[in-house]
């Protein structure tokens, strides 16, 4: 047999891969794409049909020059990159460099690297299929038309270094017009009365909630007093009792978005980063008993289907594990959102007994936090409901009524392993046991001003998610998206909320103003439907590029007469330039903000930005100022640098540990918040603030 050759994005997954397939097989990786649109220029010929000029990406010839000698040497290249169109077109293009036939059927594809699916793709190749790979096509050049030619118009007649793109500006439409409701929103004020009431030993609380069968408003501290008066002439009396079961079902397994949503609750992981440790998760890891193993699913998908196989390994887990109750009748078969791609199962385990605990022994923390909760999701999503008891409780005071809930969970189904809550659930209470017409004693009764609240502004999880129900960008381009459009400081986080700053909202309004069709919610969802449809093999990609451009090639004519009466003064700083005394402005550079003087051409002064805390360096005596790393992490040194060396990953103080005299660094803890501890390795000491 001679030797084959596969072709995967990871030299990761390659590892992985490899241990699989044995000797007569080579792996070797792509390094994800190999060709690409140039730089430099469009690279689209617009008047060739939108003919794209594909080049070898800057830095991969060494790395082609040795895939296409371990190609000379194999009788068979298979093609393994990612199972989307993504992943396709990767294939496509090192199918072209590697001169491989149309008809060759060299793709093979898993949506799980465990060693049967991989010897099972191998057992059954593909041709590459060109509608993904046009799907693809279509997306890259629409969104570089949209780059390439409203980005030089804001660079000229703005400022250099703006952009605009498909999604991204979407994206930031969306976020500047919450920022508008919030500057909009007019509270209004209301009050709520509560009264804690008691049966023997046992006190709750009850909430107003109807006068004369009709729901209550107070709209003012009046209204309030004057209920409280009504009040104190009546007894509290139980009304009615209503006592019911109903069942709570479990959520179905994870999408691309709503793993990134529950991460971020639940752990405080940023998409980003959630999305990286589930590659890694994906492409393999080394289990104890297991060897290298792929742990979950595809990570990219928007689908909550989930094959026959893992219904029934799940299924013969839980029995054993938890016992046959906890096994629904029925086979639970969860329904994916209309016009989804449902190419893929949802994100789950690949093989259910190779459980969190077992696997943590050989995971980093990220990669065990992250699979607990896909492993949890999953296992949960195919056990039996949970049965809760719910008792409401109406209590009359003369025409006044007051309601309370509790609850309690009879069987705990699902939540053994996964715990969800309503609104509803979150105000329950426990109750103690009631009659009709019982009267009860009053404790206390409060009367509680509140007003309406403005909308929230988004998280990375709740914007994802409206990004998902909006139908903008794909799982593949939620995290792409956020990135891009914090990288270009259009918008910032501040206590985890994404807004919007002045540069994003100028950028917006530009934007907004002179290319409509960018914005537009409903045409950028429409255009991922139009990528969907040439996917499946409905649309001419050169149609849709075609009747995209067309519309965007009049806005650009009008916009480049009309943008250049826009300008973005720059911020005066209080710092003199020490070269010529005028005072410097804020410019933003590749690495951040900068100091630069005005007077540039004639004076080219620049200075960095410089933020200093009120700490003196624990060496020289001199200030500690916050500095960035090349990958933007934050640290801190001393001004004195390079005369004194003083660096520190952590914010030092001029607080001495109690134990040995050293400076104390401020450090930080989920469950406790900020506490000191000693900057000395052999000491260790920790202390709070007193």
């Amino acid at each position: 047999m001679g030797q084959k050759l596969v072709i995967v994005e990871s030299p990761a997954k390659a590892k992985t891969i490899g241990k699989y397939l044995g000797k007569n097989y080579i792996v070797e990786a792509s390094m994800g794409h190999v060709r690409d649109l140039p730089k430099s220029q469009l690279g689209v010929d617009i008047e060739n049909n939108y003919n794209p000029k594909y080049i070898t990406i800057r830095g991969k010839g060494e790395l082609i020059h040795k895939l296409k000698r371990a190609a000379k040497k194999s009788d068979k290249v298979y093609l393994a990159t990612d199972p989307d169109r993504e992943g396709e077109a990767i294939s496509w293009h090192l199918s072209k460099i590697l001169g491989i036939k149309e008809d060759d059927k060299c793709r093979i594809e898993f949506n799980e690297i465990t060693k049967n699916a991989v010897k099972g793709s191998i057992k059954n190749p593909r041709e590459i299929n060109n509608n993904l790979v046009d799907a693809q096509q279509a997306r890259r050049i629409v969104d570089r038309l949209v780059g390439y030619e409203i980005s030089p118009i804001l660079w000229k007649n703005v400022k250099w270094g703006l952009s605009a793109g498909r999604v991204q500006s979407a994206a930031l439409k969306l976020i500047c017009d919450r920022e508008k409701e919030i500057e909009n929103f007019v509270p209004q004020e209301y009050w709520t009365i509560d009264t804690i009431l008691k049966k023997g030993k046992t006190k709750f609380k009850v909430k107003l909630n109807s006068y004369k069968g009709k729901k209550i408003e107070l709209n003012s501290e009046e209204d309030a007093n004057k209920v409280l008066e009504a009040l104190e002439n009546n007894d509290y009396l139980v009304s009615a009792i209503k006592e019911s079961s109903r069942l709570k079902n479990p959520l179905p397994p994870f999408t691309t978005s709503t793993l990134q949503q529950d991460a971020y609750k639940k752990i405080n992981f940023s998409t980003k980063r959630t999305m990286s440790v589930a590659q890694q998760l994906y492409e393999g890891v080394d289990v104890k008993g297991h060897g290298t193993v792929g742990l979950i699913t595809y990570m990219r998908t928007d689908s909550v289907r989930i094959s026959q196989e893992a219904q029934e390994g799940a299924k013969s887990f839980i029995g054993k594990t938890f016992g046959d109750k906890y096994i629904p009748e029925k086979p639970r078969v969860y329904k994916s959102k209309k016009n989804i791609q449902d190419a893929h199962e949802a994100i789950r385990p690949s093989n259910v007994e190779i459980t969190p605990d077992i696997a943590k022994q050989t995971l980093t923390a990220d990669q065990y936090k992250i699979y607990t909760i896909i492993w949890n999701r999953f296992v949960a999503s195919q056990m039996s409901s949970s049965i809760i008891d719910t008792t409401t409780v109406d209590i009359k005071n003369g025409e006044y009524l007051f309601r309370a809930t509790g609850s309690i969970t009879k069987f705990d189904g699902f939540m053994k392993i996964y715990e969800y809550s309503s609104e509803e659930e979150e105000d329950s209470s426990m109750l103690p046991r009631l009659k009709e017409h019982e009267k009860l004693d009053k404790v206390d009764i409060s009367k509680k001003q509140h007003f309406t609240a403005a909308p929230p502004r988004y998280t990375e999880a709740s914007f994802v998610k409206l990004m998902e129900e909006k139908g903008i960008g794909r799982p593949s381009t939620y995290v792409p998206t956020i990135s891009t459009i914090l990288d270009r400081k259009y918008v910032q986080r501040e206590k985890k909320n994404l807004i919007p700053t002045e540069l994003g909202i100028i950028v917006n309004n530009i934007v907004e103003e002179y290319f409509k069709q960018i914005v537009d919610v409903d045409f950028t969802a429409d255009m991922e439907s139009r990528l969907d449809n040439i996917e499946e093999g409905k649309d001419q990609w050169t149609d849709v590029v075609d009747e995209f451009f067309g519309p965007l090639q009049k806005a650009i004519d009008i916009a480049e007469k009309e943008v250049s009466k826009v300008t973005i003064e720059d911020k005066v700083s209080d710092v003199p330039c020490d070269k010529c005394g005028r005072l410097m402005v804020i410019k933003h550079g590749r690495y951040g903000e900068f100091l630069a003087c005005p007077g540039y051409p004639e004076c080219k002064n620049t200075k960095p930005i410089v933020e200093e805390i009120d700490v003196s360096c624990p060496q020289c005596g001199g200030k500690v100022v916050v500095k960035r790393s090349k990958k933007g992490r934050k640290f801190y040194g001393c001004s004195n640098y390079p005369e004194c060396n003083f660096v520190s990953w952590y914010e030092p103080s001029d607080r001495k540990c109690s134990k040995c005299g050293s400076y104390m660094l401020v450090k930080y803890n989920k469950n406790q918040g900020q506490y000191y501890q000693c900057s000395n390795s052999e000491c260790k000491n920790k202390e709070t603030e007193k």
